[in-house]
Formats: structure tokens, C-alpha cells, sequence
């Protein structure tokens, strides 16, 4: 069961898809996700970006805690269907589904950068597209100057390669997941 951890719709329950085409991030991690981001950035008011959405659960999460926008992007629009019928059973105001793939949605700049953008790829895609996806989110200006860019990986999987403008800040672990979080430098 897949559940919104904090803040005002803590509790709640949302759908994920059916079948392996998506890994939740736990609530666990995402317990974790949030206590360490609210020691880098201000989630009050803040942009979220969650890339490779799946069922929404960061970016609902983002909203539940205060965020006022979240973008939910997601490939496979049964998956966004998903996301989309989440955000509006938590009545949580400020959620964007875009069904698209994240590599052509990032390489579209932003009109107003991001407080938090968090990418949980399939565990499938190589470090070479992840590495891709993270110079365009420097690159089209995706992140704010204070801005924290998290990255959800398997345990065995190498750290993200941080382009140049982002720069390794610490990591946790959370069973087979590992979330590394970037800042601007």
C-alpha cells in the first residue's frame, strides 16, 4: 500500500498502476526524501518537479507538505492517468500531469525554475541518459540557484554522474533504493 506520509492529506492512500512497469518510491524513502529536503530548501510555496512520476507519490507528497506546484511527469499515459486521478481524489491543489518522455520534457526551458526536482528513472535506463537528463536540467535552467535535484537509484547502480553546475551533497540509502541528492554549486 502505497500512502501519502505528512502533512495535510498524511494517510491517505493512493492508487499505483497495476503490473512491474513502475517502482513506487516507498514511504519509507519517502519519509526520509522529505525530512532531509527540509533541511536544504523551504517547502512552503515551493515547485516540484517529479520526473518519471509513476503514481504521483513525491510530487502529491510535495503538495501535501506544503509545495504549490507540482509537475507530474510521466511516459505512459494510463500511468499519468493514474497520477492525475490521485492528485484530484487528495484535492490537493497545484498538480500538473504531462504525459511525454522526461528527455523531451527537459529539454524545454522553463519559464520559472524548480525548488526540488526529483527523478526516480526506471532502474533500467543507463547512466548515460540519466546523465543526460541532469545537464539538461542545468542547461534549460530546470533548477533555482538554491534549488536541490534528488535522484533515486538502485543500491547497485554508480552514483549519478553530477554535471557541471550540481554538485553532490550526501546520499542515503533505503533498502535496494539509493537517493542522492545535488545542489547548484
Amino acid at each position: 500500500m502505497t500512502r501519502i506520509v505528512g502533512g495535510a492529506a498524511g494517510g491517505r492512500r493512493l492508487a499505483v498502476p497495476p503490473g512491474t512497469g513502475t517502482r513506487p518510491t516507498s514511504d519509507r524513502a519517502r519519509e526520509g526524501l522529505f525530512n532531509t529536503l527540509t533541511t536544504l530548501v523551504d517547502l512552503s510555496g515551493a515547485r516540484v518537479a517529479d520526473l518519471y512520476a509513476g503514481s504521483g507519490a513525491v510530487g502529491l507528497e510535495a503538495l501535501s507538505r506544503g509545495a504549490t506546484h507540482a509537475l507530474l511527469v510521466e511516459r505512459d499515459p494510463a500511468t499519468a492517468r493514474v497520477a492525475r486521478r490521485n492528485a484530484t481524489e487528495l484535492g490537493l491543489a497545484g498538480a500538473e500531469v504531462v504525459v511525454g518522455a522526461v528527455e523531451r520534457v527537459v529539454d524545454a526551458t522553463v519559464g520559472q525554475p524548480y525548488d526540488v526536482v526529483f527523478l526516480d528513472p526506471p532502474y533500467a535506463l543507463d547512466d548515460v541518459r540519466l546523465a543526460e537528463v541532469l545537464r539538461q536540467l542545468v542547461d534549460r535552467c530546470w533548477l533555482d540557484k538554491d534549488g536541490v535535484c534528488v535522484v533515486e537509484r538502485a543500491r547497485r547502480s554508480p552514483p549519478p554522474a553530477w554535471p557541471e553546475g550540481l554538485v553532490e551533497v550526501r546520499s542515503r540509502g533505503y533498502g535496494e533504493a539509493v537517493l542522492w541528492y545535488g545542489c547548484r554549486s
